[in-house]
């Protein structure tokens, strides 16, 4: 059983930010969390301070990387096993940024604009050789992806009650049913986030 330190967020911060020191190259890192725990936010704070020791670093938002509402949407808009199968298109998350930035030395920051359902048109970006990518979103963690640093901001179901918005409650039950079966580098317990608690393996 992992055991827990309480920290500060800032220090949480810090301690994801060394963990990425850590490894050389370019790095592909994922923040797994709920839309609550708000990983995009989590994944800037991290970026900042790897920026600030002179390091290239981008965040990758996992709802930038949506299938079409043709495809998510075909059984209704709240479906919970669609949301936790058929919603994000993980296949191309793995193709078009970690793939493409561990062999090819680029990588796309959108795929799908979510909100007007078509292509984000994003351009290819160019990597440096240090660059670092932290992907954020929900359910990232156990899908089989080539990542070099994990961290998970977990959220008891009390949590995600409270935090998840009325009009999101139903992918509540998708996201706890979604426990991976490979530990995270970084575990966070998220439940009150100016208040974590980590364990690192």
């Amino acid at each position: 059983m992992a055991s827990f330190t309480a920290v500060t967020p800032t220090r949480l911060v810090d301690a994801v930010v060394r963990r990425c020191d850590a490894v050389a190259g370019r790095v592909i890192m994922t923040v797994d969390g709920a839309d609550a725990a708000h990983p995009v936010a989590f994944a800037t704070e991290v970026v900042r301070g790897v920026r600030e020791r002179g390091r290239p670093a981008d965040v990758v938002d996992l709802h930038d990387f949506v299938r079409p509402a043709s495809l998510r949407l075909e059984h209704g808009r709240e479906d919970e096993i669609s949301y936790r199968t058929a919603w994000f298109d993980y296949a191309a998350l793995a193709r078009e940024v970690i793939d493409a930035l561990h062999v090819h030395g680029r990588w796309l920051p959108r795929l799908w604009d979510e909100r007007r359902d078509r292509s984000a048109r994003a351009r290819v970006q160019s990597a440096a050789d240090d660059h670092l990518l932290v992907v954020a979103g929900p359910m990232l963690a156990g899908r089989g992806l080539d990542v070099d640093v994990s961290v998970v901001l977990r959220m008891s179901e009390g949590a995600l009650r409270r935090r998840t918005s009325a009009e999101d409650a139903w992918t509540i039950p998708a996201l706890l049913a979604h426990v991976p079966a490979e530990a995270a580098d970084i575990l966070v317990r998220y439940d009150h986030p100016d208040r974590p608690a980590m364990a690192s393996r």
